[in-house]
């Protein structure tokens, strides 16, 4: 199966205002850490062996970031190609079927293919699609609005999470409860300790300045979480000092940490300008870095909100 979720970066500001974008690498960790996921929540059968990675086609400078192979014995080697869309992209079909075609061009061995695509509404698909529409009305495409599978019965632990990632901060905590209920009530082909790290890195990400301890009370978790990964990982510089610049620091490394593993390592100079951004402007940043590709990306972003830099 592969899955390829899309990384843009735009200097509009009506993404930067934007708090509802998200965009692959909150789905890229999902997928990574429990692939049966995304399997539910198309709808099929999960299947076992399936590897998540990035793979890099090469010839036409495309890269299909996240992807997964199935066993080289496997019966079935249906191809998955899933398109994360969490903004607006007149050409995300061009691309899309562009890279799936090349990709099969170049990997005779696979001779299934569908594709998934989801956005979190909607209102953020192209209008124009008539160039593609024989491929998009076919059975071998699916597109998913996160925003419609609210009344999707039975529950589903898949779109559960995915209805997380889009939900309104106001609406996060309530909904992160509710979910973590439902889990307990489930039987999961997975153990139910990943799943809470899971709802964890997604409070994480959309909560970037709150502290583990204080995303755990939010969930009524103070205890468990101190046996998550994601709590042992965590970044708990800060919470012995003064409240603020606690926060500030904490908020800081977090940011470091998140960016040197999307774009790389970070020169002193980009470190010193990202730790010279007031508590706003490094939340800001948590939420943006979530569509870099490249530290150029990044350059460009504190270029727009530190011009004297």
């Amino acid at each position: 199966m592969i899955a390829f979720l899309s990384k843009r970066y735009s200097k509009e500001k009506k993404r930067r205002a934007n708090p509802t974008v998200k965009t692959d690498s909150l789905f890229y960790r999902i997928f990574h850490n429990v692939p049966g996921l995304f399997f539910e929540l198309i709808g099929q059968p999960s299947r076992q062996g399936y590897k998540f990675k990035s793979i890099e086609v090469k010839q036409t400078a495309f890269r299909i970031d996240g992807v997964f192979l199935p066993p080289e014995d496997a019966p079935d080697s249906t191809v998955f190609f899933v398109e994360v869309q969490f903004q607006e992209d007149e050409l995300i079909y061009h691309r899309l079927f562009a890279e799936l075609f090349v990709f099969l061009q170049q990997n005779p061995q696979y001779t299934h293919w569908q594709a998934v695509v989801i956005f979190p509404s909607k209102s953020l698909e192209p209008e124009d699609v008539g160039l593609y529409s024989l491929l998009l009305e076919s059975s071998q495409v699916q597109r998913f609005y996160l925003n419609e599978l609210e009344q999707m019965q039975p529950f589903s632990v898949a779109i559960g999470l995915m209805q997380l990632i889009v939900a309104s901060k106001k609406r996060t905590p309530a909904r992160a409860k509710q979910l973590l209920e439902q889990v307990e009530q489930q039987s999961l082909p997975f153990p139910k300790a990943i799943f809470l790290e899971l709802i964890e890195t997604t409070m994480v990400y959309k909560f970037p300045l709150l502290s583990r301890q204080e995303i755990a009370e939010m969930l009524g978790l103070a205890e468990s979480i101190k046996d998550t990964r994601v709590y042992q990982e965590g970044l708990e510089i800060g919470l012995e000092q003064g409240h603020d610049q606690g926060r500030e620091q904490e908020g800081q490394t977090l940011v470091l940490k998140q960016l040197s593993r999307k774009v790389g390592k970070l020169s002193p100079k980009l470190e010193s300008q990202i730790k010279a951004l007031p508590l706003e402007g490094v939340e800001e940043l948590a939420e943006a870095l979530l569509d870099f590709s490249t530290l150029d990306d990044l350059s460009a972003w504190l270029h727009d909100h530190n011009p004297q830099q």
